[in-house]
């Protein structure tokens, strides 16, 4: 079992850290042209991915990932304990239906962009616990999906601005065990919701950045480590001016991460593909830590980070309505071994 957690911290412990045995990724065209291109698993140049949809196109990525990975951990559905999941449409139908293909006990999950670790999160619990043996972590996104849903039809070809991010059209899945090769997730700090007041809806960097804050600085209270102890701090999808509000607030409580802080946002486009502050949505630290960071760790080039997916909570009814962009963040400490 784990460690008693003691009053007032947010971190997890894993006595028996859980193991990644396997991910898989997949990508749309634009991400397959990016920097990170030549990580990910597989690049659909067609963003319908043959179906009459996108939404039916971005299921198919989804459930396409969620077998891989349970096939290169050398499992079959029927031996996967818990599926959690979930995307960024009204009531997670691209999770939902998917879960319906495969036929797993299913908890679907909604954290907005930072939901890859909360179910990163959640499966170690699980296993750790003793609840599990095997759980599938998955989520997905698609520009297309997410543009007509939150903002715009994309018929209409809004001009965005600069401060906007690109979702990331994609899906990533993982499989966590109780034994086996591969990283181990060691810690899990479980974040807050904060809202300091930014209200702009394309502005999604400023919305989170503050909940990114809060939870890296609870987890270095929580474990009295200092930032030097990661090769890495990386957020999901928090892109160039969400990076650089995060990086003052953390100055601003005392720790000074500026030589070891990247967003997986930033990271996954080049400047010359013009996705403005970066990239964003569910895939965005999907992709990104089932596909490079996990190859880094493995190839031993990082041996520590710790990944913060970040979410902005909002609704179009709830932008309609004047309210303002809640922000969640979640953090999980993943280790070579």
């Amino acid at each position: 079992m784990p460690a008693p957690k003691k009053n007032g911290l947010q971190t997890v412990w894993f006595q028996n850290p859980p193991v990644i045995i396997s991910t898989a990724t997949i990508v749309g065209s634009k991400e397959g042209q990016g920097p990170l291109g030549h990580t990910f698993d597989k690049v659909v140049e067609d963003n319908y991915y043959g179906e009459d949809t996108w939404e039916k196109a971005e299921r198919r990525m989804l459930k396409e990932v969620m077998q891989n990975a349970i096939q290169r951990a050398n499992l079959q559905p029927q031996n996967i304990d818990c599926l959690l999941a979930g995307d960024l449409l009204n009531q997670i139908i691209s999770a939902n239906f998917v879960a319906r293909d495969l036929g797993i006990p299913f908890l679907g999950l909604y954290g907005a962009c930072s939901t890859m670790y909360e179910g990163l999160a959640l499966g170690a619990m699980l296993i750790d616990g003793g609840f599990a043996d095997y759980v599938l972590v998955g989520v997905s996104s698609h520009n297309s999906t997410a543009e007509r849903q939150y903002r715009y039809p994309t018929e209409q070809g809004v001009q965005r601005p600069l401060y906007a991010s690109w979702t990331v059209t994609g899906a990533a899945a993982a499989v966590l065990a109780r034994q086996g090769n591969g990283p181990v997730i060691t810690h899990a700090t479980i974040g807050k919701v904060v809202d300091l007041g930014q209200s702009d809806p394309m502005n999604m960097g400023a919305a989170m950045a503050p909940a990114a804050a809060d939870t890296m600085a609870r987890h270095l209270m929580d474990t009295q480590r200092q930032p030097a102890y990661y090769d890495l701090f990386i957020t999901g999808d928090l892109g160039t001016y969400g990076r650089e509000l995060a990086l003052k607030l953390m100055q601003q409580k005392g720790y000074d991460i500026s030589d070891r802080f990247s967003d997986c946002g930033i990271l996954i486009y080049s400047p010359e593909q013009d996705a403005h502050a970066g990239g964003s949505g569910c895939a965005c630290a999907g992709v990104v830590t089932c596909g490079y960071l996990i190859q880094e760790i493995k190839a031993g080039r990082l041996k520590r980070i710790l990944g913060v997916a970040t979410g902005a909570l909002l609704s179009l009814c709830s932008y309609q309505q004047g309210e303002t962009i809640p922000g969640i963040a979640h953090a999980v400490v993943i280790e070579g071994r």
